[in-house]
């Protein structure tokens, strides 16, 4: 299985970012796909994740602000983040589980950095 993952960059406070997602797994494999990020000095977090079914998840710290969503028949996973500030800046990993064994799998990383 694999992640590519796309959308990063360099972005101002108050500005936008877009991530994608593709997975390269059976679309009938998945059970969830998502987002984690990593911020310089810090643990791997979550960030939002959405089920096969489209049952969402979010971190409390980034509710209303980042909206997590998937299609399915591209095997696509977004995040759509809004109003950022330099609290988001961090890699951002998109992760897939899928229902059978190796359950696990994580994307390259992709970074979000935003400037005040």
């Amino acid at each position: 299985v694999q992640l590519v993952e796309s959308g990063g960059g360099l972005v101002q406070a108050g500005g936008s970012l877009r991530l994608s997602c593709v997975a390269s797994a059976n679309i009938l494999s998945i059970n969830v796909m998502g987002w984690y990020r990593q911020a310089p000095g810090k643990q791997r977090e979550l960030v939002a994740t959405i089920t096969s079914t489209g049952t969402t998840n979010y971190a409390d710290s980034v509710k209303g602000r980042l909206t997590i969503s998937g299609d399915n028949a591209k095997n696509t996973v977004y995040l759509q983040m809004n109003s950022l500030n330099p609290e988001h800046t961090a890699v951002y990993y998109c992760y897939i589980g899928l229902w059978v064994s190796p359950n696990d799998y994580w994307g390259q990383g992709t970074q979000v950095t935003v400037s005040s």
